[in-house]
């Protein structure tokens, strides 16, 4: 799959989630399989008036190319201005997010409140593929409700703007994340436009990532809530999709192991305390579906200090190394 000059080694992209794709858990889930990782959404204000928050989001050093920063705003001007800074900075993929459902974001028509709005959607798209000579790519959902599904009008008009990928989340803004995806319209806008279609939404599972793509027709799947504490699902689908074989679910020791190098990336990519307060929900995924993570969990969420913080997971996983861990469909309940 490419976007652009980019060739990607699958077809399987981390979704961007805010508070949860930092570059320690980018890096870890490409090492586990994903094809692609994209920035938590910056916003474009931020950016350009300066914020320690909003740089460490944008922090992509060390990681595999190529690099994806999410942008998020609604002025056309400040959006290719801040696509312009990201690539300053080393960006070779510049991502816009109109599908953001958070009321905080949508107060501000921003993300995928900006659906409404076809006429400011193109000028924002096309002032940023002006901008910057990387490749622009578009996260949407399928509507702003499901009364209004537009989601076929945007993608049509996101490829006349020039951009090279779209992805595609299977709810309305108004669905937010309940209900079932619906798939339907993902498969009318892959034929509706010729650039590639990223399908994202419940997807659970290998067999469930094979379903999407014959579903959907799409040519790439985008993985958000089900990778968190779970990163190793890029792997087991990309596995399934290439030989029809589930992998078995990662032993309580592979589990332990992935978290405690999550654990060590965390601690110094946000020094102390910051580092052990922003693993704690790390912690609480990984350690779901294993007895007694309820009493753990809440005594680990008062732990401050990173090498307590390490010790204290180190010995709730050996203490449960001879039980089974849950299966994937579990962890991703």
């Amino acid at each position: 799959m490419r976007i652009g000059p980019y060739e990607l080694k699958n077809n399987l992209f981390l979704a961007p989630m805010a508070g949860v794709t930092d570059r320690p858990f980018r890096s870890l889930c490409r090492r586990l399989g994903a094809g692609m990782a994209v920035s938590e959404m910056v916003s474009c204000n931020s950016l350009l008036w300066g914020s320690e928050k909003t740089r460490r989001r944008a922090d992509h050093r060390g990681e595999d190319e190529p690099r994806s920063v999410q942008i998020l705003g609604t002025d056309p001007a400040m959006m290719a201005e801040a696509a312009r800074v990201n690539v300053d900075q080393g960006a070779q993929i510049i991502d816009i997010n109109m599908g953001c459902p958070a009321k905080k974001v949508c107060n501000v028509a921003a993300g995928s409140a900006l659906l409404r709005h076809e006429a400011l959607v193109a000028d924002i798209l096309q002032a940023v593929v002006r901008a910057v000579d990387v490749p622009v790519t578009l996260k949407i959902r399928t509507g702003w409700d499901r009364q209004n599904r537009n989601g076929v009008a945007i993608a049509r008009l996101a490829e006349d703007c020039g951009v090279q990928l779209l992805a595609v989340h299977g709810r309305t803004r108004a669905d937010q994340y309940q209900g079932e995806a619906e798939y339907e319209t993902i498969a009318a806008i892959k034929a509706a436009v010729r650039i590639p279609i990223v399908a994202n939404g419940d997807i659970t599972g290998p067999d469930k990532a094979a379903q999407v793509l014959r579903a959907t027709g799409a040519d790439g799947l985008m993985i958000g809530r089900t990778a968190q504490g779970n990163p190793w699902i890029f792997r087991e689908i990309a596995h399934f999709l290439a030989t029809g074989e589930v992998l078995p679910p990662p032993a309580v020791e592979d589990v332990r192991d992935v978290l405690l190098e999550h654990l060590d990336h965390l601690h110094v990519f946000y020094g102390e305390p910051l580092g052990a307060r922003v693993a704690r929900k790390h912690i609480g995924w990984y350690s779901k579906g294993l007895r007694g993570g309820a009493v753990f969990r809440h005594e680990i969420n008062r732990v401050d200090n990173a090498r307590e913080q390490r010790a204290r997971v180190r010995d709730f996983f050996d203490a449960a190394a001879d039980r089974p861990i849950a299966t994937i469909e579990n962890l991703a309940a």
